[in-house]
């Protein structure tokens, strides 16, 4: 077990570019080993989960070449190519790999097995099987649609207009790439704005997908085409910069600049809700890479005052809300999070487990079935429960920055399922923070 301890009173300054996206990373992993041809990805993060993603193609017989931690050479195999693993494919901590990976797999000739560990193994798979099988997928599951997911091989698959009850990226996904391998014409509404790196990247690839309505509610492809090799440049990841964003905008003189961070408009959530806030960001050298926009970002401390978060921003923010709770924390007055039953189902249920870390640090708070009220105050000393969450690790280690105290964070190992040497970044440009082995 790898415990986290911090010190109070430090500052975060200086320039940092952290780890590439890793909704991005998964997927040009996926999309380019079912292109013809070969694919250079740049930026690539090499977190637990998307090395997962990584091994469990190499497993269908894709030849991936490591040039370094963060560059990759995929040789596609073509949309046909995978071969039939030898073993099940071991997702790890991944839901996302998992649910896109079921997509997928779900139009392959070969029968294949979806395993993930104690967490992951917990996670709805449901929303993903209720369309796949519309499709005509055969998918088996544990009691409750939980893993492992045995997905069968050999089937015909049909495409479908899907109208998702919930606004998720996963299950949009997973559908759309299901619908590469269907006859006809597949398609997605959705009841809110979700991201939109499966849509981008396809066509990044050469893949003809339509969005339409005022927000892109309406996505469809039509399947039996082909992906055409290119080069993806991953951006640095926003949900990784958030946890800088919020500790740079909570602790006193802190002056820092975050470089070449993916800015999608389906992920800027956290930069909207942080300025309601009364956060100082500001974007700079804004441009397109990929297809994909990313900018600088400079963050300076600034006095929050807390808000009521407006419902239609919580699927932009869904992953950073564990650190926008911390901002929270240290804001003046009450906060009001609704509409975010989503964060139940993540990697631990963020609502409860930040309510009791916030607690334990002193912090006023009450969870309500869609959400929670943070009552801002001051962060004291304690003990913090990561379950098994990378991102309620980080979340807590940022608020040692305005802590009266040590806290002291258990069972921190999943961070690297991530973002890869967090200590060691967040040591530079100023967190007082320390990692050891524990028992």
């Amino acid at each position: 077990m790898t415990i986290f301890k911090t010190s109070p009173n430090g500052k975060l300054s200086g320039d940092l570019r952290v780890p590439g996206d890793k909704s991005m990373s998964h997927r040009s992993i996926m999309l380019g080993s079912l292109a013809e041809g070969v694919t250079h990805v740049s930026g690539f993060l090499n977190g637990e989960d998307c090395m997962a993603t990584m091994n469990a193609f190499r497993a269908m017989g894709v030849d991936i070449v490591e040039k370094s931690s963060t560059d990759l050479v995929i040789h596609g195999v073509g949309m046909s190519g995978l071969q039939a693993p030898k073993n099940d494919l071991d997702m790890g901590n991944s839901g996302t790999a998992m649910r896109l990976m079921t997509g997928l797999l779900a139009g392959q000739t070969f029968d294949s097995t979806l395993v993930g560990d104690e967490s992951l193994s917990t996670r709805p798979m449901n929303r993903i099987i209720k369309p796949l099988s519309m499709m005509g997928a055969v998918i088996e599951s544990e009691q409750g649609g939980r893993p492992p997911l045995c997905v069968k091989g050999g089937v015909s698959l049909k495409g479908i207009h899907y109208d998702s009850p919930i606004a998720s990226a996963q299950v949009k996904s997973a559908v759309l790439l299901a619908g590469l391998y269907a006859s006809g014409e597949t398609s997605v509404t959705e009841p809110g704005i979700t991201r939109d790196h499966s849509e981008r990247m396809l066509r990044g690839f050469g893949y003809d997908v339509s969005t339409t309505g005022d927000k892109g509610e309406y996505i469809s492809l039509q399947g039996a085409g082909t992906l055409t090799a290119t080069n993806i440049d991953v951006p640095a990841d926003i949900s990784s910069a958030a946890f800088f964003m919020v500790g740079a905008s909570i602790a006193k003189g802190s002056d820092l600049t975050l470089r070449h961070v993916g800015i999608n408009p389906t992920r800027t959530g956290v930069i909207d809700i942080l300025k309601l806030m009364g956060a100082d960001i500001g974007l700079s050298n804004q441009q397109e890479v990929g297809g994909e926009p990313v900018a600088d970002i400079r963050i300076r401390s600034a006095k929050l005052k807390g808000i009521h978060i407006p419902e239609e921003l919580v699927p932009l923010a869904i992953d950073e809300f564990p650190v926008i709770f911390i901002a929270a924390a240290c804001a003046t007055g009450e906060t009001v999070l609704t509409g975010a039953e989503e964060l139940r189902v993540k990697e631990s249920d963020r609502i409860q487990v930040m309510a009791e870390g916030l607690k334990t640090c002193g912090i006023n708070c009450e969870v309500t079935p869609d959400g929670i009220i943070i009552q801002g105050g001051q962060l004291s000393s304690g003990t913090i429960e990561s379950h098994h969450d990378h991102r309620i690790s980080m979340a807590f280690a940022i608020a040692g920055l305005r802590a009266s105290g040590e806290i002291t964070i258990n069972d921190a190992a999943n961070v690297d399922t991530s973002f890869p040497d967090f200590v060691k970044l967040a040591s530079s440009v100023g967190l007082g923070i320390s990692a050891r082995a524990g028992s």
